[in-house]
């Protein structure tokens, strides 16, 4: 991308006020001088016993949110005892096999008071139906529960993988939890269009702001036409972006999203502006964390995380430094939750809200990533939109190739990377020892058993068939 030298923008029509349309200068507006953004780890570790302490830790420590990691065979739809299943059970998130394993997830924490945001997609309505019942058992009605569920199925065709059905099907699934949050009056976010996966597949800045968009326009449109009036979803719609080490670059990312959302949400729906509102959670880059040198990535956590606040997320998650080793220690993740705090409590950037405004560096890149952006989206509007621009494969081969030309730019050493192409020295990474998961497995395997002896058969027979008619559309 180009880096204009200066700007010459209309500062009265690109930048508004804070809070105001087009937003670019923040969703809000008081933004972080009210309060700071959410600080919301992302956790998940084999079983839910475990990843229970681990959440209450993390809310001991000054966490304001709870954000769920999920093992593959729970994002793929198989019970723990599949054979498909078989050596994946509780490696990269916590293994949910039932409302039971749920029950134990958030033991002990009241689910009206925490917001829990869950990454969970192609299953993303058996997962928000086992919180519900969860959150029944503790006594917590349904209009008293906040969070958000990803639920955004685009975006796993594009980089991720982890789908079950058929497009058409996958996005009713999505239009029906629009309906189902919108009708149980939740204070939850029924969908998290999610940038970040592309990002970490390779898109470049200006690919995640464009592909991420034009998925929320599908979305928008289906839900439309699934009868759900976007009154009713358009307020709760938020989006889930990466935070990279470009620090300027990112900041301009940010802005642009947020005013190319609201005006395009105005163009094409005649949005209110409850519903133009951009709103967003920033993960920083799992893909920028190396293996070599690892306390490195304190750094470049440090650095993305300025970022994303400096662009006013309002909701943030920091990556442990060890994470390209293993699953984050108890240590390295209370010290990447140490950084939001220092930079919440020390900096001084809760004071001041869009201090990057009016630079022209910044301004000037907001132009041109809004600007190439909405070229980007346009394409795909010619594509047939979101869906159909997935079945051609355009989105998979774009990524591919920006990944392509990453990666020989790193290998090229145009573009640096301290500890791996530059500044390297021989020290060994450190040994971290990885649980048993042979032995997590078992256990699992031992917890379900109990639950399908303990269950009325007759009962479950009538349920799945109850859910197969309702899928097929046959239902009363």
């Amino acid at each position: 991308m180009a880096h204009p030298a200066d700007w010459s923008g209309d500062p009265a029509r690109e930048l508004g006020e804070p809070g105001a349309f087009p937003f670019t200068r923040g969703a809000y507006a008081e933004m972080y001088t009210r309060r700071p953004w959410t600080m919301r780890q992302y956790a998940g570790f084999g079983t839910a016993s475990e990843t229970n302490l681990r959440f209450r830790a993390l809310l001991a420590a000054g966490q304001t949110g709870l954000s769920t990691a999920f093992d593959l065979p729970t994002q793929m739809g198989y019970d723990s005892d599949h054979a498909m299943a078989s050596g994946e059970v509780g490696r990269v998130g916590v293994a949910i096999d039932s409302v039971e394993d749920l029950k134990t997830l958030f033991q002990e924490i009241p689910l009206d008071r925490v917001s829990t945001s869950m990454t969970i997609n192609a299953t993303a309505a058996i997962l928000l139906a086992m919180y519900v019942v969860a959150a029944e058992e503790q006594g917590v009605s349904r209009d008293k529960l906040g969070g958000t569920v990803q639920n955004d199925v685009l975006k796993e065709y594009i980089a991720r993988g982890t789908y079950i059905y058929p497009a058409a099907p996958s996005l009713r699934l999505v239009t029906d939890i629009f309906r189902f949050v919108a009708e149980e009056k939740m204070n939850f976010n029924p969908i998290s269009i999610s940038g970040y996966h592309m990002r970490e597949a390779g898109a470049t800045a200006v690919q995640e702001v464009a592909f991420t968009l034009a998925n929320a326009l599908e979305y928008v449109r289906r839900g439309i036409d699934a009868g759900v009036p976007l009154a009713a979803f358009g307020p709760r719609l938020s989006f889930f972006f990466a935070a990279h080490n470009d620090l300027f670059e990112e900041v301009a990312k940010f802005r642009a999203a947020r005013r190319l959302y609201a005006r395009l949400m105005r163009e094409r729906f005649n949005a209110d502006d409850a519903s133009a509102r951009f709103r967003f959670h920033t993960q920083t880059g799992g893909v920028t964390l190396q293996a070599q040198q690892p306390l490195n990535n304190v750094v470049r956590v440090t650095v993305q995380a300025l970022s994303a606040v400096l662009g006013g997320t309002q909701s943030l998650h920091t990556n442990a430094f060890d994470e390209a080793l293993a699953l984050p220690s108890q240590e390295s993740a209370t010290l990447a939750l140490r950084t939001q705090q220092v930079l919440a409590f020390e900096s001084g950037m809760t004071r001041h809200v869009d201090p990057l405004a009016g630079s022209w560096y910044v301004e000037s890149l907001t132009d041109r990533i809004e600007a190439d952006a909405r070229a980007l989206i346009e394409h795909v509007d010619a594509l047939g939109g979101a869906a159909a621009a997935v079945e051609q494969g355009y989105f998979q081969q774009a990524i591919a190739d920006s990944a392509w030309a990453i990666q020989q730019a790193q290998e090229s050493g145009e573009l640096s990377v301290v500890g791996v192409n530059r500044f390297t020295d021989e020290s060994p990474a450190p040994q971290i020892p990885l649980p048993d998961y042979g032995a997590l497995e078992a256990g699992q395997k031992q917890r379900l058993a109990l639950v399908k002896a303990k269950r009325d058969a007759a009962a479950v027979r009538a349920a799945l068939d109850a859910v197969r008619t309702a899928a097929t559309g046959n239902a009363a």
